[in-house]
């Protein structure tokens, strides 16, 4: 006749629980076979010693799992189908995998061209990108935590304005007043994902197929696709040591995409004359102007020089920001100020795809704006950019001084210097790269594709000293016979 095992120690389980416990453990070591009838819960309570309601819970326990089967008054059994026995008799079925191929067809879109180097690269010079190291992650967490907490927190998890939370597009107007010279008010903002959307939302508004569109020869790739996408037909124009070379504009454009402030990817500023005669073009033959001023705020020597916007009475500029670059590429926040008409038909066609940005996020970025915190912070960053810049400068000078010609850039995070003709650039990046250091060349930036003798050197994500590494690796990395100390510039 079967006696249950008792089981050794306490434990923190309840009684018939334990109970339950014991018998499964006499099943599976075959103290118990199928068909086995139990004890009455009566016998085994006086068995045990304890309460009969124990050992009632404890069966109907086992004929949950399976182990056992109850017959009434015929009593309790041992099941004939043990749980484990019927998951291995019926394993899983393999999963099965979407198609490599769907079964229609479908547009060719080719992948947005990748940055040279990759996460693994020790130093991505051919990135320019912020440090994240510097965002005040306590400060926004704060906010964050206030505007989710608030009652305006608390609508915005509701659908609400595709435009953007009203006290962002307050704040931000407020900023390019004061900080930039544009008269903006609320309605002339409209909060977009980053300046990516912001370019693409322009794109689908002012474009048609076959619309031509100025860019400057060397530009921003992701802006140009976004042109494509809309069926633009890209036009390059020169630039020149004073930026864009207006007399070379081609006749009646539909829009001209320029970065005036630095120039993407060469850092040079648009000649107050040059802006003058941009302006009163667009005026003339009636030109939208999508202005890029993308690092605005890093600007080292005087005051920056006033968007285009700012001088704008015939309302011709689209202006393009974005605060990815004062607080972090991730946190995706950036804006257009423009006439209400061209804020209401972005923010319809926004509609479509993204029916509103994170609001909360809004809320407590407009409460770091409002308090001068933002302010505060591009400050900071300002003079850490500036000393970084420096220590390239100095370690360039020192290091590859025979190599590269450049001019002190008055602002931006990125570098743009000359390449020394007797070096052979391509198996110098290469060389780089395996060093772990990714350079970016004018081949990069260029509408043609052509090579250029020059490279772009990002230094914003990195410290004086791990720039001064970066540039020795860059020295080592020359092709042999490259001599490297002669100071040029």
């Amino acid at each position: 006749m079967w006696s249950i095992t008792r089981r050794r120690g306490a434990g923190p389980s309840a009684l018939f629980v334990k109970v339950a416990g014991a018998i499964t453990d006499d099943i599976r070591r075959g103290a118990l076979q199928a068909g086995d009838r139990l004890p009455s819960t009566r016998t085994l309570a006086d068995e045990l010693a304890v309460n009969r309601n124990t050992v009632v819970a404890a069966y109907d326990e086992l004929v949950a799992q399976g182990w056992v089967v109850s017959r009434g008054p015929g009593g309790t059994f041992v099941s004939e189908e043990m749980p484990e026995r019927t998951v291995k008799r019926a394993p899983a079925p393999a999963p099965r995998a979407i198609a490599g191929r769907p079964g229609f067809e479908l547009r060719t879109v080719a992948p947005p061209r990748a940055i040279v180097g990759s996460d693994s690269t020790p130093f991505q010079l051919s990135a320019g990108v912020p440090d994240t190291r510097l965002l005040p992650t306590a400060m926004l967490s704060r906010a964050y935590s206030r505007a989710l907490r608030s009652r305006t927190g608390r609508a915005a998890l509701d659908y609400t304005d595709a435009c953007g939370a009203p006290r962002l597009r307050s704040a931000i107007a407020a900023m390019l007043r004061s900080s930039r010279g544009i008269p903006a008010s609320a309605e002339n903002i409209l909060i977009t994902r980053g300046s990516q959307m912001a370019l693409d939302l322009a794109s689908r508004l002012l474009l048609e197929p076959g619309s031509p569109v100025a860019v400057e020869e060397l530009g921003y790739r992701p802006a140009w696709r976004a042109f494509e996408e809309a069926g633009a037909r890209l036009v390059p124009v020169p630039l020149d040591a004073h930026g864009l070379v207006v007399d070379r504009i081609p006749p009646a454009p539909r829009c001209i995409y320029v970065t005036p402030h630095h120039q993407y990817p060469t850092a040079v500023l648009l000649s107050p004359a040059r802006r003058i005669a941009l302006m009163e073009r667009a005026r003339r033959d009636r030109i939208a102007i999508l202005e890029d001023d993308y690092d605005h705020e890093f600007h080292f020597d005087g005051r920056p020089v006033p968007p285009l916007a700012a001088a704008d009475p015939g309302r011709n500029v689209i202006y393009v920001g974005t605060l990815s670059k004062i607080l972090a590429p991730g946190l995706r926040l950036g804006f257009v100020a423009a006439p209400p008409r061209v804020i209401e038909g972005m923010a319809a066609l926004r509609a479509i795809a993204d029916r509103q940005g994170d609001q909360v996020l809004e809320h407590a970025v407009a409460e770091v704006i409002e308090d001068g915190e933002l302010q505060r912070h591009a400050r900071k960053m300002r003079r850490a950019y500036e000393a970084r810049r420096d220590a390239l400068v100095t370690a360039l000078r020192k290091e590859l001084g025979g190599v590269l010609d450049f001019e002190l850039p008055a602002g931006g995070i990125t570098l743009w210097a000359r390449v020394s003709p007797d070096v052979t650039l391509d198996t110098w990046c290469e060389r780089a790269l395996a060093r772990g250091v990714a350079v970016a060349t004018a081949r990069d930036f260029a509408l043609d594709g052509r090579a250029r003798p020059f490279v772009r050197l990002a230094y914003a994500r990195y410290s004086e000293s791990e720039l001064a590494d970066a540039v020795r690796r860059l020295r080592d990395a020359l092709p042999r016979g490259t001599t490297s100390t002669r100071l040029r510039g």
